[in-house]
């Protein structure tokens, strides 16, 4: 066990396992909404900077030029949303009622599977049954019968 120093620093392995902050905005959405609508700062109203965007849009995205510096900061990863956290995460994170329902969705398609399956195993076991019984018949059929006795010759 360590003890934090004088200073009231934390000790080393507390530090280790906490992640630094990074938004949840999709980094991968604002760099789309960049390209398509940057002049305009589509991308800065995603990441909940609005004041700014709204500063771009008379301006054209400054001539170009705040544009482009913005479509780079994103595209390397130190653009910062209105918390002043980077946006650095690619794929868009799903809400939790958003994953429950997918869950939820999951198992129902899951139970519906096992009893199309459960289903199908009925089916084949009948089928089974019907050849092994179809067999029977046919191999009696075919067993040659005691030869009758011709009487009155």
């Amino acid at each position: 066990m360590t003890l934090p120093d004088v200073y009231g620093d934390e000790p080393e392995h507390e530090q280790e396992s906490q992640e630094p902050e990074i938004s949840r905005r999709s980094r991968g959405v604002a760099l789309a909404l960049c390209l398509v609508g940057g002049w305009c700062g589509l991308h800065r109203f995603y990441l909940g900077k609005t004041k700014t965007a709204l500063a771009m849009i008379p301006t054209l995205g400054g001539m170009g030029i705040w544009w482009f510096y913005d479509l780079v900061l994103i595209a390397v990863g130190e653009f910062r949303d209105a918390d002043e956290l980077p946006v650095r995460n690619w794929e868009v994170e799903q809400s939790q009622f958003h994953r429950r329902e997918l869950k939820t969705r999951a198992e129902q398609r899951v139970n519906e599977l096992e009893d199309q399956m459960t289903g199908l195993r009925q089916q084949v076991d009948e089928l089974a049954e019907r050849v092994d019984f179809a067999e029977r018949m046919l191999a009696q059929q075919r067993e040659p019968t005691a030869p009758r006795l011709n009487r009155g010759s």
